[in-house]
């Protein structure tokens, strides 16, 4: 009986637990101003440094809210941009990570880029909320510095904003 009890006890619990979860989830996302001021960051970095890239913010499902590509960038530097900041959303990591799965299956999908220069955008140090991704620099680690940058500009303000 008392076995019963307890198992009885043990369903009317989790069923409770189930009742409070909700069922529509919130998601935050970056303003418009904020991407822009990201992918400026990025420009104005690369331009210390003399080289001109192209920059892309995408939301964390991957769908590109800006793009800009500086005076000279090569038109190449928008596509890649755009394939590092959808890859580091999809994985929820910066794409410099990713550089040993780039010749495993995974790594040929159409449409991912597995070289250093996309970042993801976290909020509070764990919310995903958009990614950066950076192309144009003679190697990826200095695409990468310049996506830190940009999100650098405006980190702080991002994590009160929690």
């Amino acid at each position: 009986m008392r076995r019963l009890i307890g198992v009885v006890g043990l369903v009317c619990l989790a069923g409770s637990v189930a009742a409070e979860d909700s069922m529509v989830v919130s998601l935050k996302r970056l303003s418009l101003d904020t991407a822009v001021e990201i992918a400026q960051g990025a420009i104005d970095a690369c331009r210390e440094k003399g080289i001109q890239i192209g920059v892309t913010v995408v939301d964390r499902e991957g769908n590109v809210q800006v793009t800009l590509r500086d005076t000279i960038a090569a038109p190449i530097t928008e596509r890649i941009s755009r394939m590092k900041a959808y890859t580091a959303v999809n994985f929820n990591a910066s794409t410099s990570a990713m550089s040993a799965r780039a010749e495993t299956p995974v790594g040929r999908v159409e449409g991912l880029v597995m070289s250093a220069g996309g970042v993801p955008v976290l909020v509070g140090g764990s919310a995903l909320v958009a990614g950066i991704g950076v192309s144009g620099a003679p190697e990826g680690e200095t695409d990468e510095a310049c996506a830190l940058a940009g999100l650098a500009k405006v980190q702080d303000d991002l994590d009160m904003a929690m």
